[in-house]
């Protein structure tokens, strides 16, 4: 933090603009007296503020409401329109792609079908291709764009490359940080897709306000994300969460008591089966049943050992197979309940198969605000 002692007046209108913007994004519109008591500043020095803030393309006044009687006191925004920013979720299967606003405001999305075997040109076009969809639902190009951030499978690098990836051959060893800035002229961020789950569950869902959090990021393939003194727990390595890799904790091969479950009717593709299975499940059926409790007996296994170790809050059922937390809860809390010392609070995700591409913008706007808005970044740049 600079010395303001000294009279660094060019320092001290940074963050009283920073200030400004951070209470613009939590409450605006405001008045410029609402503006000025929720920062502390008087009103002149707000009026000041706020013309530079205006100058700068940061904030712009909002027009009155239709009808309003006499002269109402203006109010200002800030203009989360004045850029975008893209969240991707590159799974097994399906592609997943949001656009919003600097503020996390989804405004559009897009899929796109994959498998785990395509090469890798045909999966980074497919990736483009979801983008492009975003784009062209909201208007916007790829010139708008500020930051696309990537959830992948796989042990991510902090240059964003991946390390390992059982799930997708083709992912191995690849720098997808540089593929992806072959194809999207701007900031770049790539992140393990479970960690990226966990941190929208805890900021937009059920897991939100808990500190420590085991997210069970489930469907076709098996991952946990972990939140820790309520941040999202990386590991020395870029490594936390990956007890799937355990075979003893017997998650990799989880999900195949849903997918052969002879209750699947026959010609239902493998993409479906997991969900048939859990379908009929909940219709009382008794092979269906057989092969939930099945599941669920591995499912706890590695889930036991992360609460034993961890002794969380909360943990959260999440992924695609928490649309059917209602027949998978309950066994759950059965088995963890004989195994683990303290029960923590089990919840069924809010977000569904959603998660990732959440917590993919919830990363690209938590990196804006700590590139733009942070005291220690620099004057804030023109934006228009």
């Amino acid at each position: 933090m600079a010395d303001l002692r000294g009279g660094d007046l060019s320092r001290l209108r940074q963050l009283n603009s920073l200030t400004a913007i951070r209470a613009l994004r939590r409450a605006g519109p405001l008045t410029l007296s609402a503006l000025a008591e929720r920062t502390g500043l008087s009103r002149p020095s707000m009026k000041e503020v706020t013309a530079e803030l205006m100058e700068l393309g940061w904030v712009e006044e909002v027009p009155p409401s239709s009808g309003t009687m006499g002269r109402p006191a203006r109010r200002y925004r800030f203009r989360a329109d004045s850029g975008h920013l893209v969240g991707v979720d590159i799974g097994g299967h399906n592609i997943r792609a949001a656009l919003s606003d600097l503020d996390g405001e989804i405004l559009a999305e897009t899929r796109q079908p994959v498998s785990p075997d395509d090469p890798l040109e045909d999966r980074l076009a497919a990736v483009e291709r979801a983008v492009s969809g975003c784009l062209a639902l909201s208007r916007t190009t790829v010139e708008d764009l500020w930051t696309v951030a990537v959830g992948t499978i796989g042990v991510i690098d902090p240059e964003g490359r991946v390390v390992y990836s059982a799930a997708v051959p083709a992912w191995r060893d690849l720098d997808l940080a540089g593929e992806l800035r072959e194809l999207f002229p701007c900031q770049v961020l790539i992140e393990n897709d479970s960690r990226l789950a966990a941190m929208a569950e805890h900021r937009r869902g059920v897991a939100k306000g808990a500190r420590d959090v085991v997210f069970l990021h489930v469907g076709r393939r098996m991952g946990a994300g972990l939140i820790i003194g309520g941040k999202v727990h990386r590991g020395f390595g870029a490594a936390s969460g990956e007890i799937v890799m355990l075979p003893e904790a017997r998650w990799f091969h989880a999900p195949e008591h849903l997918n052969t479950c002879v209750s699947v009717p026959e010609g239902t593709p493998p993409e479906d089966a997991a969900g048939s299975t859990l379908s009929a499940a909940r219709n009382g059926d008794p092979a269906a049943l057989e092969a939930v409790e099945r599941y669920v007996d591995d499912l706890a296994v590695g889930t036991a050992a992360m609460v034993l170790i961890l002794d969380p809050e909360m943990v959260v059922l999440g992924g695609g197979f928490s649309r059917s937390a209602d027949v998978l809860l309950e066994p759950l809390r059965r088995r963890l309940e004989r195994s683990c010392m303290r029960m923590p609070e089990l919840r069924a995700s809010t977000l569904g198969d959603e998660c990732v591409v959440v917590g993919a913008i919830d990363y690209a706007v938590g990196h804006l605000d700590d590139q733009l808005f942070t005291p220690d970044r620099g004057p804030l740049p023109v934006t228009r």
